[in-house]
């Protein structure tokens, strides 16, 4: 568990990377779905994310530019990614997934992220960087 974390969004959370793990396996045994779903489910994931700063953002009593610009880009990016080829499209929403982390550390410092989250937030970008990125290694 994680102090000043709800424990349904612990769960749920971790539940979340079922998919990602699932569909990485699915990639790495060489089914042919299995990158396109699992590069459809990173970007929908970042979408998710970015929605989570366009909520926070409506929330504060005066958000400034920034916080619009959080909520928007990782949706962007993500459907850039479906854009590419496959290989490059999922090494993309890999490194998507770590800096959207890194610029919510940024804003955990300002006291604009809950503590709680961000920790959990670390936890399951890395672990979806990491099939994404494995998964990107093993489409042709």
């Amino acid at each position: 568990m994680i102090p000043g974390l709800p424990i349904p969004a612990f769960w749920l959370g971790l539940a979340g990377l079922v998919p990602f793990l699932t569909l990485a396996g699915a990639t790495l045994a060489g089914l042919p779905w299995g990158g396109w779903a699992l590069a459809a489910y990173g970007a929908t994931i970042l979408a998710f994310l970015g929605a989570v700063h366009w909520g926070l953002a409506l929330a504060a009593p005066a958000p400034g530019p920034g916080r619009f610009l959080l909520g928007v880009v990782p949706q962007l990016v993500g459907w850039v990614a479906l854009l590419l080829p496959l290989r490059p499209g999922l090494a993309l929403l890999a490194v998507a997934m770590l800096v959207t982390a890194a610029v919510e550390s940024l804003a955990a410092r300002a006291g604009l992220v809950p503590v709680g989250y961000l920790r959990l937030r670390w936890v399951l970008s890395v672990g979806a960087a990491a099939c994404l990125a494995s998964a990107s290694l093993a489409v042709r």
